[in-house]
């Protein structure tokens, strides 16, 4: 096994680009000064540093190992598909390159890439859109997708790996993850990356300097989760940060009914025990605690009107002193320049707003909401369904108040139009939730652990209930996934 020695193999940023010939930029970069944490939830361990800012000016974290100086907002770059031309179906790189352009002008500066996002498409439309700018100006997250076996062997996931320098146009990868583990359990930690010897080739790159920082992103059994930070505590692998779901919801209340939904208190609480920063993911829960139940909407408004129901959320992520940085998709400048107002800087939630949001989180998981996060993991269908499609119609729904559960309810005929009539306009009918034959091919794959097919067909016999006019049990449904 391999280990890491930080006083003979590291290479810091500064020494790394000097190599390169750029010592400017990175006299640049390490002339930021180092203060102490923010002002946040007690906590006795250790943490990403806290560099302050004019007011205005993006709040930045440190990385323990290398010194980065890294936005705390940082840029999911999954979403690109979301700016694809109608017609032709090419991702526009104009749009993209105008959303990173003020990215980086307003302190961003950590960008999440992997090579299955966006049909393959992610990784050179970023690297485009990155290297219109200096290096030093830019943090680049990569990763190491092989998730299909036919991917699994040492050949394979080399050829991955070279790719994304080739796609991203770098010569060095400074936040390389092993994407997605724990969906398979340790048969699949093993093929992809144990066995086959990928992980100790990867450690070697790290001593090289072609890798900066290496960690793992975590959707799955919590079992390799532990083993993971076991190896780290044996010195045997060791993990510079770790990328998972974040939210106040999954704080304390991940749905137990999906076994890859673990509470983050626990994923979080035990990185920061080793000084290992996290990188969130899923703030907003899939865009679901952005627009949550009109009932909890007005909760938030009521206690903060000044605040947007999104940046709640936010706030409640980047107010943990690991939080390294906190990964959103915005496809959208408005997105985008939220998200930077609630971080520039960051107000950190007092512990009386965290028990608010607590509570908060208890009434929003009495709600029958689906978990899907739009990941679009799970497609494309063999059968051409849309499955993200399908689940998030339902969604909008529950969010809306609008669902048509109650044949006594006086405005059940107009719910039961809106939501019928939605969803064709949603999902083209060749596309639907009847066109499913149960294959089971989707929910493998799936990192919130939703039995697919089964909701599927729990949409299917709600759609044909509410056509032919039946009645039905609402339990039959949704309320007990």
């Amino acid at each position: 096994m391999n280990s890491r020695d930080d006083s003979n193999n590291f290479i810091s940023r500064r020494n790394f680009l000097k190599k390169l010939n750029t010592a400017t930029a990175a006299i640049g970069v390490s002339s930021l000064i180092r203060c102490t944490p923010e002002k946040s939830l007690p906590d006795s361990s250790p943490s990403p540093v806290q560099t302050p800012r004019k007011k205005g000016r993006m709040t930045l974290r440190t990385t323990p190992t290398t010194g980065d100086k890294v936005s705390l907002l940082g840029y999911g770059c999954m979403r690109w598909f979301a700016l694809r031309d109608k017609e032709t179906g090419i991702i526009d790189q104009e749009a993209v390159n105008r959303l990173v352009d003020y990215a980086i002008e307003h302190g961003v500066n950590y960008f999440d890439t992997a090579p299955v996002y966006c049909d393959g498409e992610c990784e050179r439309v970023t690297g485009i859109a990155l290297n219109r700018h200096p290096r030093d100006k830019w943090y680049v997250a990569a990763k190491i997708s092989n998730l299909s076996k036919s991917q699994w062997s040492r050949e394979e996931t080399l050829k991955m790996y070279e790719n994304s320098f080739k796609e991203l146009q770098v010569d060095y990868i400074d936040y390389l993850l092993m994407h997605g583990i724990g969906m398979g359990g340790m048969e699949e930690l093993e093929g992809r990356f144990l066995n086959n010897g990928v992980l100790d080739f990867l450690l070697e790159e790290r001593k090289k300097g072609r890798i900066r920082n290496l960690g793992f992103s975590f959707h799955g059994d919590v079992k390799i989760f532990d083993y993971l930070l076991q190896l780290h505590d044996e010195g045997r692998y060791t993990w510079d940060f770790a990328q998972i779901q974040l939210n106040y919801v999954d704080w304390r209340h991940a749905q137990e009914e999906h076994a890859r939904n673990i509470n983050a208190e626990y994923l979080y609480g035990e990185l920061a025990k080793r000084n290992i920063p996290s990188v969130i993911m899923e703030p907003l829960l899939g865009g679901r605690l952005a627009n949550v139940h009109e009932h909890i909407a007005s909760i938030l408004k009521e206690r903060r009107p000044d605040m947007s129901i999104a940046s709640w959320a936010f706030r409640f992520a980047g107010t943990h002193p690991h939080v390294l940085s906190v990964l959103s998709g915005m496809p959208q400048m408005e997105h985008l320049q939220e998200n930077i107002e609630t971080y520039s800087p960051l107000e950190p939630l007092t512990q009386e707003d965290m028990d608010f949001l607590d509570s908060t989180a208890q009434k929003f998981v009495r709600y029958p909401l689906i978990p899907c996060n739009d990941c679009k993991y799970c497609m494309p269908c063999p059968y051409g369904i849309d499955i993200p499609g399908i689940l998030l119609h339902f969604n909008k729904c529950v969010n809306t108040d609008s669902m048509p559960v109650d044949r006594n309810d006086p405005d059940y005929a107009r719910h039961r139009r809106k939501f019928l009539v939605g969803y064709d306009r949603a999902v083209p009918k060749m596309r639907q939730a009847n066109r499913c034959i149960g294959c089971g091919e989707c929910t493998p794959k799936c990192p919130q652990g939703i039995n697919i097919v089964r909701q599927l067909q729990r949409v299917d016999r709600f759609v044909e209930d509410l056509k032919q006019g039946r009645d039905f049990d609402r339990t039959n449904y949704f309320w007990s996934r």
